[in-house]
C-alpha cells in the first residue's frame, strides 16, 4: 500500500487519517449493502436530499446553483467513457458533473461520466461495463448506467445491481460520427438516455459536501502514473480557477476543443485485485476494485492539496471524507474528477512557487 505525495525529491506517505466526521450527509436511495466483493444486490428507496442556498437550489452534484433556480427532476445518468489513447480526444466530459476514472486491465482506464443538472449533448466512445462500476453507480441514488455490452459475468452483476442499466447494443439511440471508427465510434446523447426512463423524476442525493476548505499545501502539479496509456498530470491554472489534465505532457481536450478540467480533482486511493474472469483476448482479467477498504485521499481544490482519508461503511453508505485531523473535508462548488488510484502507483506533487 504505497500510495504517496512527494513534494518535490521528499516522498511523504498519505497516512491514514482518523476515519470520524462525516462528510456527506445525504439519504441514500439505497439501504445498506453488502460489500463489493458479494453479488448480492442492494436494495433500494427513494428519498433524497436537496440542498438549498440564499440563490436557490443547488445541483447536488456539483453544489452550485441550479441552472434556471431549478434542479432538473430527473435522476443521474452515469455513461460509460473509454479513456484509450486512440479513443481521445472524447465528446461530453466538459458537461459532466463528476467524472470517476477507475483503473481496468492493462494498466488503462476508463471513465464513468455522470450528468444531472447540465445536458451534455453527444458522450462518448462508449464501451463496455467493468467491475468497479457497480461501486461507482451504487453513490448514485440508482442512476441510469449507460454501457455497449461486457463479459457475461459482469453483465449479471451490472442486471441485479442498484443502478437502471441501459445496455445501448439493445436501445436505437446510439450514433456513429464520421471520422470515428470501431470500437470508438458509438456515442448517444444524454437527453436520449434520459428518455430511456421518462417515469424517473427524483433527482439523486449529494455525493460530496461543499465548504471552505480546510488547511492545505499549495501546488502546481500533481503526477498521477497510471500506466503508459493514462500518464497524468493535473496542473492548477489560477486564470481558470480550475485544474488542467495533461496525458504524457500534452494537454487533454474533448472533441471540441475546450481542455478536459475539474474544479476539484479527488485521488482515492483504493485497493484491486485480480478477478477471477477473462476481459478480453489477450487473456487479461477483470480488475475488481474494493468500494468499502477505504484508505488516503487527496483533494485538490483552489490551487492547493489537502490529505485525508475516505472511507464506506457498505455500499448503501455514503462516502466520507476527512482530513488527517479527523475533521470533514468539503469540496470547492463546482465539477470534481475522481480518480481512484491503485494503491501501489506512487501519486506526486509539485508545489507551486
Amino acid at each position: 500500500m504505497r500510495a504517496a505525495l512527494t513534494v518535490l525529491t521528499t516522498l511523504v506517505v498519505l497516512g491514514a487519517a482518523a476515519e470520524v466526521g462525516v462528510v456527506v450527509s445525504r439519504h441514500h436511495r439505497s439501504a445498506t449493502a453488502a460489500p463489493l466483493s458479494s453479488t448480492t444486490p442492494p436494495s433500494t428507496g427513494s428519498s433524497t436530499t436537496t440542498t438549498t442556498t440564499a440563490n436557490g437550489p443547488d445541483c447536488p452534484l456539483t453544489g452550485t446553483p441550479a441552472p434556471g433556480g431549478t434542479v432538473p427532476q430527473r435522476p443521474a445518468l452515469a455513461m460509460k467513457v473509454d479513456n484509450y489513447p486512440t479513443a481521445r480526444p472524447q465528446s461530453g466530459l466538459d458537461h459532466a458533473d463528476i467524472v470517476f476514472e477507475e483503473p481496468v486491465e492493462g494498466g488503462i482506464t476508463r471513465l464513468v461520466a455522470v450528468f444531472q443538472c447540465h445536458q451534455g449533448g453527444l458522450v462518448g466512445p462508449l464501451r463496455s461495463a467493468r467491475y468497479p462500476d457497480l461501486g461507482i453507480a451504487d453513490l448514485l441514488s440508482r442512476p441510469i448506467f449507460a454501457h455497449v455490452g461486457g463479459i457475461n459475468p459482469i453483465l449479471s452483476l451490472i442486471r441485479s445491481g442498484n443502478l437502471v442499466d441501459r445496455d445501448l447494443r439493445g436501445w436505437n439511440i446510439t450514433q456513429h460520427p464520421p471520422g470515428r471508427v470501431a470500437p470508438y465510434d458509438t456515442y448517444a446523447t444524454t437527453a436520449a438516455t434520459w428518455a430511456t426512463l421518462p417515469s424517473d423524476h427524483t433527482p439523486p442525493a449529494p455525493v460530496f459536501s461543499y465548504g471552505p476548505a480546510p488547511q492545505g499545501s499549495p501546488v502546481l502539479q500533481v503526477h498521477i502514473p497510471f500506466s503508459w496509456a493514462s500518464d497524468e498530470t493535473w496542473t492548477w491554472s489560477a486564470q481558470t480557477s480550475s485544474w488542467h489534465l495533461a496525458y504524457s505532457g500534452v494537454p487533454a481536450a474533448n472533441a471540441d476543443g475546450t481542455p478536459v478540467t475539474a474544479t476539484n480533482v479527488v485521488v482515492q486511493t483504493v485497493q484491486t485485485s485480480v478477478g477471477p474472469w477473462v476481459e478480453n483476448s489477450l487473456g487479461a482479467h477483470e480488475v475488481e476494485v474494493n468500494a468499502t477498504s477505504g484508505g488516503p485521499v487527496l483533494v485538490l481544490r483552489n490551487g492547493e492539496a489537502i490529505t485525508g482519508t475516505w472511507s464506506r461503511a457498505s455500499l448503501g453508505a455514503p462516502l466520507r471524507l476527512t482530513t488527517t485531523g479527523g475533521a470533514p473535508l468539503p469540496l470547492a462548488p463546482g465539477t470534481t474528477w475522481v480518480s481512484m488510484v491503485p494503491s501501489q502507483i506512487p501519486v506526486t506533487a509539485a508545489p507551486a512557487g
